[in-house]
């Protein structure tokens, strides 16, 4: 009988194969591209090795976590392996208010593991198993520079059934602000989009870790046409670099320490609108409300929610009172908010 781990390599592969020798053909939908040269041996070993160190997860999270509303309580996902001494990265949100955490490997095995760091700033998690990994080299990680719209790139997720891997392109490399107080100087905004996205690593042709799949947008692409093209918006792994240590040394970077005010919020007709409020946040004590449109944060005036959470990071304590000029209706007031450290509102496991 066929070992399922040899299948799935010999899928990655092949796989591989094909997308590399797509490189050669004629140019591509986003961006017109030079003649690339065929696959080489180093090239289709790297990508062989990039498939083996794609793991699926499966998390369950605390009872009780108010992160279950919107994530739920069992979630799935991948990581890829990115230490010598089996750490795997992925995506934070996948780890939130996590009970137990499994690996499965590409030949089969299910793994305990435990969390090592969850990073509001980038939005990255850490895990590691509790069994030593076999035989799984960790990936190398690469930097953005030099990758262009219309570069061919490629996802790999984990799953029951093995690796599975997505081709895709990149469409532009460009900050992003999420609704859940989150915002990064440089994003990658990519498609066709990969359906299984949470966790999924993405690859350049060298088999080199550029990202780690965060969510499916909608995104107007860069140019004149603006044209409104669907995507995955991956967290590039650059970002990591300068706050690995820290991480697995601290369970988050510096950066983290921040304030937060438990809301989401949308930018909608250049203002700020809050659309969803934590019902065990700051925010709904102090009385704000989905609809309620924040005008300016410590008296400066936001109109983004990149100007938004700027602002308000500017307090060095993550437990700051924040005044909020908020229009409510057709009545504007000043709402004093007391902001929190968001990692003292999250439910542990028991015994930790």
């Amino acid at each position: 009988m066929k070992d399922p781990a040899s299948s799935r390599r010999l899928q990655m592969l092949v796989a591989g194969i094909f997308w590399l020798l797509l490189l050669s053909a004629a140019p591509l939908a986003l961006a017109a591209s030079p003649p690339r040269p065929y696959a080489s041996s180093a090239q289709l070993q790297a990508l062989q090795r990039a498939g083996d160190a794609v793991v699926a997860l499966r998390v369950t999270a605390t009872e009780g976590a108010t992160s279950a509303e919107s994530l739920g309580a069992r979630r799935s996902g991948s990581g890829v392996v990115i230490g010598p001494d089996g750490l795997i990265l992925t995506i934070g949100y996948l780890l939130l208010e996590a009970e137990t955490i499994e690996v499965v490997t590409q030949d089969d095995r299910t793994l305990p593991a435990r969390q090592v760091a969850y990073d509001l700033a980038t939005g990255f998690g850490l895990l590691r198993p509790l069994v030593p990994l076999r035989g799984i080299a960790p990936v190398p990680l690469a930097g953005v520079g030099g990758l262009s719209p219309g570069e061919p790139l490629l996802v790999a997720t984990g799953g029951d059934s093995g690796t599975e891997v997505g081709f895709t392109q990149l469409v532009a490399v460009r900050p992003f602000s999420g609704y859940w107080e989150y915002h990064i100087e440089s994003a990658l905004f990519t498609s066709p989009p990969v359906p299984n996205h949470s966790g999924a690593p993405l690859f350049n042709r060298n088999g080199e870790l550029l990202g780690i799949g965060s969510l499916f947008v909608l995104e107007t692409a860069q140019g004149q046409e603006q044209r409104v093209i669907p995507g995955n918006m991956f967290v590039p792994v650059e970002l990591l670099r300068p706050v690995l240590d820290e991480m697995q040394a601290t369970g988050r970077s510096r950066a983290s320490i921040r304030p937060w005010l438990g809301l989401s919020s949308s930018e909608r007709d250049g203002h700020v609108e809050i659309v969803r409020v934590d019902r065990q946040g700051p925010a709904l004590a102090a009385g704000l409300h989905p609809g309620d449109v924040v005008l300016e944060v410590d008296g400066v005036q936001v109109a983004t929610l990149e100007a938004f959470y700027k602002q308000l990071w500017k307090r060095a304590a993550p437990d700051a009172e924040v005044e909020l000029t908020v229009q409510q209706g057709s009545e504007t007031r000043k709402v004093r908010v007391h902001a929190v450290d968001r990692m003292k509102t999250l439910r542990k496991p028991a015994g930790i």
